[in-house]
């Protein structure tokens, strides 16, 4: 194992500490393990590239525990045992973070989760369904809420910029794009439907999914099945 790589895994454990001690002090239950991704499918890729459309009409019926938790792989799931992910990564510094606002999930109380890449687990961050916040967040977007869950990603720009400077902040949008489309992609294959939204309070989305100072969202993307 590399400084480098020991480094990571420290931060990497940090972080983890850091949500379970949260996730204690606000009464809410320990870290959830999500079911083993997918790495394989009968799904060819130009299939998903040809159907991948903008769905903002979602029906009333919830998202299965095995598709979040293949959504969120698929954006930023590990896949070397280094630690390397679905996304690429400027420098493979890993700015981004990745949340969950679960209102209808199979198996999953409504709340807000982060993403443990290195576990493929959920740490619950916020009890209770707060779809309707980011579409208050979202100015009046009312359709998001139709979303059984609506994925976003935020990014932490020092972990990048402290490297590459200001350049790294483009590196940090280049790299949100990388694991939106991903997101985008698997749930065409998964009979889903996803789009993706910039268009919100950066300080109400942020109230919204209890996120860090540092921690500054990029993306919303709501997923479902289409009406």
């Amino acid at each position: 194992m590399t400084a480098l790589t020991s480094i990571k895994s420290l931060r990497a454990a940090g972080g983890i500490i850091l949500c379970m001690l949260a996730s204690v002090a606000a009464g809410i239950e320990p870290a959830l393990t999500l079911p083993e991704p997918r790495r394989d499918s009968a799904f060819a890729l130009e299939r998903a590239l040809s159907e991948r459309r903008s769905v903002r009409e979602f029906r009333d019926t919830p998202l299965r525990f095995e598709e979040l938790g293949q959504l969120l792989w698929a954006a930023q799931g590990e896949v070397t045992r280094s630690g390397h992910r679905t996304a690429p990564s400027a420098g493979a510094l890993y700015p981004l973070e990745l949340f969950i606002v679960a209102g209808n999930v199979q198996n999953l109380a409504a709340g807000v989760y982060r993403y443990q890449p290195s576990l493929h687990g959920l740490a619950p961050l916020a009890k209770g369904d707060r779809r309707m916040q980011l579409v208050e967040a979202a100015w009046g977007q009312r359709w998001l809420a139709q979303a059984p869950a609506i994925l976003f990603i935020a990014a932490v720009e020092r972990r990048t910029t402290a490297k590459y400077g200001t350049r790294g902040v483009r590196y940090v949008h280049l790299e949100a794009g990388h694991a939106a489309q991903n997101v985008l992609l698997q749930a065409v294959a998964l009979g889903l439907g996803a789009t993706v939204l910039g268009a919100f309070s950066d300080t109400e989305v942020k109230a919204a999914a209890a996120l860090r100072d540092d921690e500054q969202p990029l993306y919303l993307i709501p997923v479902g099945r289409p009406r």
